[in-house]
């Protein structure tokens, strides 16, 4: 098998990255060190790294152009080792490197989470239709937990600026468009005004996610309905937590309808709740009356549309690491026509018509 140039950048300064770790890490470094890439590496390139005594997960940012803000590392590690003394579960963070030259990048590692991944289909067919459902209502209850958390309790006061977010993301996101589209798509500027015209006032401030669905869980292999961590927090703020509630609820598909092109009908496995049980069980476990969420599902849909259309981007011009690209750059045609849907059919009437 031929490895290409940039798998070959890929892989891990080991020597590097080794004479780095022996002075900063709790015990040293005990034997060679050896990496191993996890997933697909679409998004933030994921090593498992050992030394032979112990594992941990090193993140670092994709090889080649990446938009600007996206991939932050920092950030990532800020949110994850605040959040560390919280009901939300995530991972013990070890240490931050921001000194590039040991490995090119920012980079952080992180404890190695004894969990099961449940993000695709298959994985999820191996649970039972009892776990299904537990897993499901325990991920609404998880994101309620994030959001219940007070950001000036944990120092992330900081972290972002919940005034004005909604109007931030929607430019945000149309610059992103900008800077990773190849073609014009006239449905893009007709999503971007119903948008704009009917932006929501934020009601629910506090820690957002960013990207919310199955595939950032790991569950745990005594308790398959439990999660036991909650991953990729590289997009994570300060701002409209509703935002969250949409993303999960655009990844969250449902029998009979047209699934994500992401989760592939995931969610829509016999088990897991529907779309109106996950609404009610995140509302009720915060103790909130919700607004029409329809806004924040069609925004959901369209930011991933940007998201797979720079991923294609960069795919085309061989900055990507591993496997599963086949067809991402129709994932953003899929999710922008969902999105159109999804506005049309909305009880807001500002979104059904620009």
């Amino acid at each position: 098998m031929t490895t290409s140039p940039l798998e070959t950048r890929s892989v891990l300064d080991l020597p590097a990255l080794d004479a780095h770790l022996r002075g900063v890490i709790d015990g040293g470094v005990v034997g060679p060190l050896t990496a191993t890439l996890i997933g697909g590496g679409r998004s933030n390139p994921t090593y498992r790294l050992t030394d032979g005594a112990r594992s941990w997960v090193l993140r670092r940012p994709p090889y080649g152009h990446v938009l600007p803000s996206a991939h932050d590392m920092v950030r990532e590690f800020t949110v994850i080792e605040a959040l560390g003394g919280t009901a939300v579960p995530v991972p013990h963070v070890v240490h931050l490197c921001e000194d590039v030259e040991v490995l090119g990048a920012t980079f952080y590692l992180m404890e190695l989470v004894d969990g099961i991944a449940v993000g695709t289909p298959e994985q999820a067919e191996a649970l039972t239709s009892a776990e299904r459902r537990r897993l499901g209502f325990d991920f609404a209850d998880t994101l309620a937990a994030l959001h219940a958390v007070d950001s000036e309790a944990v120092g992330l006061a900081e972290f972002g600026r919940a005034d004005g977010y909604l109007e931030r993301q929607l430019r945000r996101w149309q610059r992103q468009w900008e800077a990773s589209r190849t073609v014009h798509r006239p449905e893009v500027d007709e999503l971007l005004g119903r948008l704009r015209n009917s932006l929501p006032d934020s009601r629910f401030p506090g820690i957002v996610h960013g990207d919310v669905k199955l595939d950032n869980v790991l569950v745990d292999p005594a308790d398959r309905g439990r999660i036991v961590s909650l991953l990729d927090w590289e997009m994570a703020t300060l701002g409209d937590t509703l935002a969250d509630l949409g993303i999960l609820l655009g990844f969250w598909d449902v029998p009979g309808e047209t699934p994500n092109p992401i989760t592939r009908g995931l969610a829509a496995l016999e088990g897991f709740p529907s779309r109106d049980e996950m609404v009610e069980r995140y509302a009720a476990t915060r103790g909130i009356d919700l607004p029409d969420v329809d806004w924040y599902v069609v925004f959901a849909d369209f930011k991933m549309a940007v998201i797979m259309a720079g991923i294609a981007a960069r795919h085309a011009n061989g900055e990507t690491v591993g496997d599963g690209f086949d067809g991402v750059a129709d994932m953003t045609s899929t999710l922008l026509a969902r999105a159109l849907d999804q506005a049309s059919r909305s009880s807001v009437a500002a979104l059904r018509h620009h």
